[in-house]
């Protein structure tokens, strides 16, 4: 993918294609041309990243907007997580998972020349909207966190009827083998 310039250009990492589903069709709305990064070292397994993975390009078509895929690389998700593997669902353990994705997700749209960058992760009700803003200000290296709250406006609903609507996976745990355990 070739650099870009354009003011409007925003890149949105994406946990996966049912959480992302309303944020791009809202950014649209907003006057922004969202770039789509699927990063997510967190996943358990290269099976359900590809799963995942399929999922956000049947999103990515629908909407006619870009998909930037990062390779699956587990193992610095694991270092991530180390010592943190029996902490609950939100807790640090989860933090470490957001801070090292959205890290990545600044480090790309700053290789790409992308100068704004968010993150579909606030979509879900089981995340924190302040956690995740306060981790993506944190890392954003002289770029701009974008920090929108999708869920608002009934977003996690309209999520999960486009996700319905086009037949995506649907996963049951957000992707770690740490949170599949317990259930969480």
């Amino acid at each position: 993918m070739e650099q870009c310039q354009e003011k409007n250009k925003i890149l949105i990492h994406a946990c996966c294609g049912i959480c992302s589903g309303y944020p791009i069709s809202l950014l649209k709305e907003m006057g922004y041309s969202p770039v789509v990064y699927f990063c997510n070292p967190n996943l358990d397994t290269k099976e359900e990243f590809e799963r995942r993975l399929e999922a956000q390009k049947i999103v990515c078509m629908y909407h006619w907007v870009d998909l930037v895929v990062e390779e699956y690389w587990h193992e610095d998700f694991l270092e991530a997580a180390k010592g943190l593997e029996d902490e609950p669902e939100r807790g640090r353990r989860c933090d470490k998972c957001i801070e090292l994705r959205l890290r990545e997700a600044a480090r790309k749209a700053k290789e790409l020349g992308i100068t704004k960058f968010t993150t579909s992760l606030v979509i879900s009700p089981h995340k924190n909207f302040n956690r995740i803003t306060e981790i993506g200000r944190t890392v954003a290296d002289g770029l701009e966190y974008i920090a929108i709250d999708f869920k608002k406006k009934d977003g996690f609903l309209k999520t999960n009827k486009l996700s319905k609507d086009l037949g995506l996976y649907r996963q049951n745990y957000c992707g770690c083998e740490f949170g599949k355990q317990r259930g969480d």
